[in-house]
């Protein structure tokens, strides 16, 4: 019976994961410049140099690579230690901007498209990944929170705010994405930072969804607000 030392068994490990590394080295470069269909394990062995046969090995099947390159990447762009300390909300755009420039980052809306049309484990990355960026945008808001606030009510809006912040900011990412000639990505981040700064307050003084009564606005007989939309 041959006995593998603890040595050998060391360095046969090491070899895998440089293997699984590669592939999905590959694989996240194929998935972002051709989509997840038009990507076969042939591709990413070329791309790789990793024979095909290993990659199920390492991965199972095609989902299981995909899954591994999302949670990899999710892990890579926002890390569960990013918010274990509240950071700047000019860190946070400065996530946004690092985000954007980064070399795949057009495998985020890549796995959106897997996420919105499907119902298994991409779509669940997915969601966490949307979660902990609006996760660290609640953190902020809360350091933030007025003492005189309801914590309930509260935590609602800084809920709504966080996801309101978080799609201002993917539609930004998106759009540099299309069309990045058509403006400064780093200006657009800035105006929405000033507006979200001078408005803060705005986010405890209204309860999300419920409009402030217009001065104006027409009265019925126990003095409520007309509709007139």
């Amino acid at each position: 019976m041959t006995i593998v030392s603890s040595r050998g068994r060391r360095r046969i490990d090491e070899i895998g994961e440089e293997s699984r590394r590669r592939i999905l080295d590959a694989a996240e470069e194929l998935f972002a410049e051709r989509g997840f269909d038009r990507t076969s394990f042939v591709d990413i062995s070329e791309r790789s140099g990793i024979s095909r046969g290993s990659i199920p090995w390492h991965f199972k099947n095609k989902d299981g690579l995909v899954m591994a390159v999302v949670e990899r990447a999710i892990d890579r762009l926002m890390p569960p230690e990013r918010y274990q300390s509240v950071p700047a909300l000019a860190e946070l755009f400065d996530d946004s901007a690092a985000l954007v420039r980064s070399g795949n980052s057009a495998l985020v809306f890549m796995i959106l498209g897997e996420a919105i049309s499907g119902t298994g484990a991409v779509r669940t990355q997915y969601q966490e990944f949307l979660a902990r960026r609006r996760g660290g945008l609640e953190l902020w808001l809360r350091a933030h929170r007025p003492a005189s606030a309801d914590s309930a009510t509260a935590s609602r809006q800084e809920r709504a705010s966080a996801a309101a912040l978080n799609g201002a900011l993917l539609g930004i990412h998106l759009q540099a994405l299309v069309d990045p000639e058509a403006f400064d990505l780093d200006e657009a981040l800035q105006s929405v930072a000033a507006m979200f700064d001078k408005n803060l307050a705005d986010v405890w003084s209204t309860p999300p969804g419920v409009a402030p009564a217009r001065r104006d606005a027409p009265k019925t007989g126990d003095g409520r607000d007309v509709r007139t939309d």
